[in-house]
């Protein structure tokens, strides 16, 4: 199966398409990782100055072109190291391509890591102020968001007590609460849906759909192929950071299971 995308048009033109939220365009992610095994930053600085660093070219994605409609559900697919955070991460503007451009519109809510920006030495209830900080809301906002954050993360009875004490659970639960507590434009979900019990990932499911219903577009990674057939419109099989196939759900589905 080749890759297919549902528009020709320039890029100018894809710009202005109102229908258009995430557009990826050529995009290429590159690492450079050395050789040999440097063992201080003393020995690294002296090597950069007599240019003795030798590096190999590793790319984590490779001319990548893709556009996500507004109002979408986007699936990513592959492998375990095939590219699919790091496409995330770009659109989440963590990172930054090597080549290519990325065209994001509107409010992004990245949901990464369920535990990234969680500090474990805080508390539940200071971490919900920290991130919701961290994501651009006043201390004022986030008060008003505090009950509904707790309830959602069924944490009430420990929402003062380190987080280092939670379980792995727990700490999905409060991850999920914050990141999601506001109607973003642009959903970014990687595999929060692999942590947590049965009855947690009914109510993220739950979550999704709600944010689906109100026109979000939302942007799936996981490897549960029936929840990816359930939620999603259209997607991205992605291998070796390369694109192998882009189109209906149930054909690249098949695809990938067949290969």
């Amino acid at each position: 199966m080749s890759l297919h995308t549902d528009s020709e048009s320039s890029g100018n033109a894809l710009v202005q398409d109102k229908r258009v939220a995430v557009r990826l365009e050529h995009v290429s992610v590159r690492y450079r990782v050395p050789m040999e095994r440097i063992a201080s930053f003393k020995e690294y600085a002296i090597r950069k100055v007599q240019r003795r660093i030798s590096y190999q070219d590793f790319w984590a994605v490779r001319d990548v072109s893709v556009e996500v409609f507004g109002g979408e559900v986007f699936g990513i697919i592959g492998r375990n190291g095939a590219g699919k955070s790091t496409l995330l991460k770009l659109v989440a503007r963590v990172l930054r391509p090597t080549e290519g451009r990325v065209w994001v519109k509107g409010r992004v809510a990245p949901l990464l890591e369920v535990s990234a920006g969680l500090h474990p030495e805080l508390t539940g209830r200071e971490n919900v102020f920290l991130n919701g900080t961290i994501l651009g809301f006043t201390y004022k906002e986030m008060e008003e968001k505090y009950e509904s954050i707790v309830d959602f993360a069924e944490l009430r009875d420990f929402i003062d007590a380190p987080v280092r004490t939670y379980s792995s659970g727990m700490v999905a639960r409060l991850g999920f609460a914050i990141a999601t507590d506001v109607q973003p434009d642009v959903l970014i979900v990687d595999e929060v849906l692999a942590v947590g019990d049965e009855q947690f990932r009914k109510r993220c499911l739950a979550r999704i759909e709600q944010f689906r219903n109100g026109g979000a577009t939302i942007l799936f990674v996981t490897h549960s192929l029936d929840v990816l057939q359930y939620l999603c419109n259209r997607v991205l099989w992605i291998d070796h950071g390369e694109a192998k196939a882009l189109g209906e759900t149930a054909e690249v589905v098949k695809a990938y299971r067949e290969a």
